[in-house]
């Protein structure tokens, strides 16, 4: 099962649920009941619901490191694959955070635009010195 295709179909379910108003539930059955891809669908309801639920603080967060960015102005998918990035980096220690910024930079630019990747490491860069921090402030 691929990481990487699970974060896609996060990123495919959070989109949804900022976009449209979709019930997190029914974004997360919604992707994962696409043909063809291997996912871990534990790890894409965590991604989902665990970046929706987290999303007021995360928000907070990225208000705080992109100066002169509201994040209405964001592009949809650069903010949700900001959320996403910061809720793993945050939430899943296990995974380095070097490996998150990449994968970020990697879906910002395959479903957003080629600068999406240099705005998404922009702003992840700015976090990742106080990831630790931020770990023990939210308990992990």
């Amino acid at each position: 099962m691929s990481r990487r295709t699970s974060r896609e179909f996060a990123l495919q379910g959070l989109f949804q649920i900022d976009v449209v108003s979709a019930d997190v539930q029914n974004a997360i059955t919604h992707v994962l009941e696409q043909e063809g891809a291997e996912v871990d669908p534990l790890f894409v309801r965590d991604l989902v619901s665990g970046t929706v639920s987290r999303q007021d603080m995360i928000d907070e967060l990225l208000k705080k490191y992109s100066v002169g960015w509201d994040l209405t102005r964001m592009a949809n998918v650069d903010r949700n694959v900001l959320r996403m990035a910061v809720y793993e980096m945050l939430f899943h220690p296990e995974t380095p955070s070097h490996v998150v910024i990449n994968e970020a930079i990697d879906l910002a630019k395959g479903f957003s635009t080629p600068e999406s990747g240099k705005f998404v490491n922009g702003i992840l860069a700015k976090i990742l010195p106080e990831v630790d921090a931020l770990r023990a402030q939210v308990g992990q």
